[in-house]
């Protein structure tokens, strides 16, 4: 069940005999004065009451925090699913002074939560004596506060009343005198205005006789002025027919103007998508110039045509431009001429108006044919008036104009402006190739060196090969780590560290045969020489390579730290990110000791050419 349950919080500061304090908490119900519950808390049952709970408050801060959720419960009280719930749970089945405990819980959809559970025992008899006296102290007292309040309203009250009474009778002897008064004055007035009647009655048929022949001369003099006016009216509608006329056939040609312009608009829309189009087909070509290098070329020429047609296009543009210019102008002087005409118009409408105004108040009780001619008037009037919305019309049209003429000038800037990037990026493009053309000149150059070297290898072993089968085998050195296979080629190296066999390059068997033999007799003593074969760490990638360095044995070692290293430029194998992948020969691959023995005369190299590329020292 639900009740509205009070609940009072005191602390209680207590000196004998010693300094405590102790927060004292009271259920009452004000329905039932029995239901009576109460809980003392000390400092020291508050600190077991915290190790129990789990409280993160002190005892000074525990009666606020305690308020705060008891105002939360009161402020969801009031929701069909409260969040802040106020749980009186006892374990007998009535609440028969027996403990009840005092939950604070928090719903949840997952979980009912419990924020503070407190024990509460029933009051006993005498503390129940002792809340119903301190409840009828109270009730006494608001009674004792009642009956004074009550004592001086009614005192208040009775002063009042004599008051209105006196006010009464004082307003009530007023009302008969000006009763009086009034009935006197309305017998005096009444009279007066007889008098005047019967007096103005005698002049008002005076005036209407006087008014009367009035009128005849009047309506005679009106008639003749209205023959007139009709006659002036009459040769003023033929020429405003005439004026009409002309108006329409300038209608007619400024709406084939503006169909010629539409159809211009529609035309350039079409150019500007199919620009729109072939920028989008330009900035495609861009992205996969990278890596089309050789096509470059065509696509050059190919912007460079488009963009001469889109020059051509432009200046079409502009031509265009300033036809529509002149249109607009020939337009406007047109609209001048008839803002000036329509000004007279309603100028001369204006006065019609006012002369029709002055005639139609005194022709009101003329004849029927006055009211033919008001028709007649009706008529021009509505006539005049659909010619007001014909120029308005036009008016509207010739602004429409402007502002479709003002958009087709921004979006001619709008093309220029687009040309103009198109420009710096067909400069840009050529730029890139140019730099692209001259590494790719720089890679054939390279390409045409490493083949003059290679083939000149070739023939050197060949050569060599072709010596070797004439002659007797020689046995080679015993400190030599390189063997001839029985068919005049060098067998593979075994790469005992690394672990790969790799097939041998051309200029490893050359170094192997260049390893000199001992003669039959023993007697002549050749340089011993020593391959040493270094791996490059990027096997994997397509661009790997072998580096042979050629290593004297010991007696050479002097020659080889002070000896000049010829061959290719260090320039030709260094390795660019933007350059193509090669397959080339070393820097230190040719050294000039081991191999100016075995060149031809015209391609040693002398010893001051030592920087000199190997294109200088083997001619194609």
């Amino acid at each position: 069940r639900r009740l509205n349950v009070r609940v009072n919080i005191e602390l209680l500061s207590i000196s004998n005999p010693v300094h405590k304090k102790d927060l004292a908490v009271r259920l009452t119900d004000d329905t039932d004065p029995f239901f009576l519950y109460n809980l003392v808390i000390s400092e020291e049952d508050f600190q077991s009451l915290k190790s129990q709970q789990g409280l993160l408050v002190d005892f000074s801060a525990f009666p606020q925090k305690f308020i705060d959720l008891l105002q939360q419960c009161i402020q969801e009280q009031n929701k069909d699913i409260p969040r802040f719930l106020l749980q009186l749970v006892s374990s007998a089945p009535a609440l028969d002074h027996t403990p009840v405990s005092l939950n604070v819980v928090e719903t949840n959809p997952f979980k009912h939560l419990t924020h503070l559970s407190l024990k509460f025992l029933p009051g006993t008899d005498a503390e129940i004596k002792k809340f119903l006296a301190n409840c009828l102290k109270c009730l006494k007292e608001d009674k004792m506060m009642l009956e004074e309040k009550l004592k001086k309203t009614e005192e208040d009250l009775t002063r009042q009343l004599s008051y209105t009474q006196q006010s009464l009778s004082e307003k009530s002897r007023e009302l008969d005198k000006l009763k009086n008064e009034w009935t006197s004055y309305t017998t005096a007035l009444s009279n007066k205005h007889s008098q005047e009647l019967t007096s103005e009655k005698e002049r008002a048929l005076q005036a209407q006789t006087q008014y009367q022949q009035q009128h005849e001369q009047q309506k005679k003099e009106l008639e003749n002025l209205h023959q007139k006016s009709i006659q002036q009216l009459q040769n003023r509608l033929s020429e405003l027919e005439v004026i009409n006329k002309d108006l329409t056939e300038r209608r007619y040609k400024g709406d084939s103007t503006v169909r010629e312009l539409k159809a211009k608009l529609s035309a350039l829309e079409d150019e500007y998508q199919r620009a729109k189009q072939e920028v989008l087909s330009l900035r495609r070509e861009n992205t996969t110039l990278d890596a089309e290098c050789h096509e470059k070329e065509k696509l050059i020429n190919q912007l460079q045509t488009r963009v001469a047609v889109l020059e051509q296009e432009i200046k079409d543009k502009d031509q265009l431009v300033t036809r529509t210019k002149e249109v607009l102008d020939a337009t406007q002087e047109q609209k001048v001429i008839l803002e000036e005409s329509t000004e007279e118009k309603q100028r001369h409408i204006e006065k019609l108006e006012t002369t029709i105004k002055s005639l139609s108040a005194e022709l009101l009780k003329a004849n029927e044919i006055i009211k033919k001619l008001q028709g007649d008037l009706k008529t021009l009037m509505s006539k005049l008036k659909l010619k007001n919305t014909v120029t308005i019309q036009q008016e509207k049209l010739l602004a429409e104009k402007e502002e479709k003429l003002q958009k087709e000038q921004r979006e001619s800037q709008e093309m220029g402006q687009s040309l103009r990037m198109k420009e710096q990026e067909v400069c840009k493009l050529q730029e890139q190739l140019e730099s692209t053309m001259q590494k790719l000149e720089e890679s054939k150059q390279l390409l045409k060196t490493n083949e003059n070297v290679i083939t000149w290898l070739n023939r050197q072993l060949s050569e060599v090969q072709m010596a070797k089968k004439l002659d007797s085998p020689a046995s080679a050195h015993a400190g030599g780590r390189a063997a001839v296979s029985p068919l005049g080629m060098p067998d593979r190296p075994s790469f005992h560290s690394s672990g790969i066999s790799h097939p041998i390059s051309p200029l490893y068997a050359y170094q192997n045969f260049l390893e000199p033999t001992h003669s039959k007799h023993g007697n002549s003593q050749c340089p011993l020489f020593v391959l040493q074969v270094q791996l490059n760490s990027q096997l994997s990638k397509p661009s790997r390579c072998l580096d042979a360095h050629t290593v004297p044995a010991a007696g050479h070692a002097a020659n080889k730290e002070n000896g000049d290293q010829l061959g290719l430029e260090s320039k030709y194998f260094k390795k660019k990110d933007d350059s193509i992948p090669l397959r080339g020969l070393s820097q230190n691959t040719l050294n000039s000791e081991y191999l100016r023995p075995y060149l031809p005369a015209k391609a040693q190299p002398s010893p001051k050419a030592a920087g000199t590329p190997a294109s200088a020292y083997f001619p194609g």
